[in-house]
């Protein structure tokens, strides 16, 4: 099963889980698993459109999802998956 790495600021809607296993296909069927499993993270990550967020960003390994099949890429039973939210900050 795939795993899918759980970002600290997201675990309150896990009950406190850090990661997830799912036998999805693709990062697409992975994500849709957890949300269905943890109800209370779907409007974290995706819009009122039913998309990902834009400042949500997925990996697979190493490599942002945006420069592979985005949702599509495909995942096998050692994939890791890892959800890293945009950190808003800077100088005022």
């Amino acid at each position: 099963m795939a795993r899918l790495i759980i970002p600290t600021p997201l675990r309150k809607f896990t009950n406190d889980k850090g990661s997830f296993e799912s036998s999805g296909q693709t990062v697409e069927g992975v994500i849709q698993d957890l949300v269905k499993e943890y109800q209370g993270l779907k409007p974290h990550l995706f819009d009122s459109e039913g998309k990902l967020r834009s400042f949500v960003r997925i990996y697979v390994g190493d490599e942002d999802i945006q420069g592979l099949e985005r949702e599509q890429t495909a995942v096998s039973s050692d994939t890791v998956i890892s959800i890293i939210p945009a950190i808003a900050g800077g100088i005022n």
